[in-house]
């Protein structure tokens, strides 16, 4: 794979510059390069959202087209969100918090895998993708109940909720997920979207769920489809 020189250290960079080290360091799937990246694009004055907008979401984006095209396989995806995802909880969301800048946001997202599952890692992933995308995504890890994903939803007004399976045993969870939503009445504001490996799109019909996503890639367009939102 090829690599690109990180630019020298100490160096007064513009932001063009930066965030093509941003881009540079991702696509290299070096964590150390992106954490030096991030440091220094910081250091050098760059607002976080700034940050995330024109270098990491980007630098996702193509990672994710890449895979579509199949340039790039799933290892390629997680060697590229995984960094990501530690940098901007470890040094971009303290950063927003301490300057009070809101990211712009496309739409609110719920994510999760059913109780009784812990399987995580393509959730995880989905979720990486869709917060490049420009979505505002809360993630509530493994295990977790219908009641929860109401609950988060409620909370944050999510426009949203995606819940994967990972084992066939859990699929009835997904429907108690529709079910949550139905009894509190909102299925007309919430959009209800699932996957994961044993989840078809029969299923997903047959339980009055609103799409199904094989893949982080096309769980981004059907969250853009469902919101209307341009491609």
């Amino acid at each position: 794979m090829q690599q690109v020189l990180s630019s020298s250290e100490g160096a007064i960079l513009s932001g063009e510059e930066l965030y093509q080290d941003l881009i540079d360091a991702v696509l290299s799937f070096d964590s150390d390069r992106l954490i030096e990246a991030t440091k220094k694009a910081l250091s050098q004055g760059q607002d976080p959202n700034g940050i995330i907008e024109q270098g990491l979401a980007p630098a996702l984006r193509i990672v994710g087209k890449k895979y579509e095209d199949g340039e790039f396989y799933l290892v390629d995806l997680i060697g590229a969100a995984e960094p990501v995802r530690r940098v901007v909880d470890k040094l971009l969301e303290p950063e927003i918090l301490k300057r009070k800048s809101a990211r712009k946001s496309v739409g609110k997202v719920v994510l999760g895998t059913v109780e009784g599952d812990i399987h995580d890692l393509g959730k995880s992933i989905v979720g990486m993708m869709l917060f490049a995308a420009g979505f505002e995504v809360s993630d509530l890890g493994k295990d977790v109940p219908a009641g929860q994903f109401l609950g988060k939803a409620k909370e944050i007004h999510a426009d949203i909720v995606g819940a994967s399976a990972l084992l066939s045993t859990t699929l009835p969870i997904q429907e108690q997920v529709v079910e949550a939503f139905t009894s509190a009445g909102l299925r007309n504001t919430t959009k209800l979207i699932f996957g994961g490996s044993p989840v078809t799109e029969q299923w997903v019909t047959k339980i009055g769920g609103d799409g199904y996503a094989e893949d982080a890639a096309k769980a981004v367009k059907l969250a853009k489809k469902l919101l209307k939102i341009e491609a």
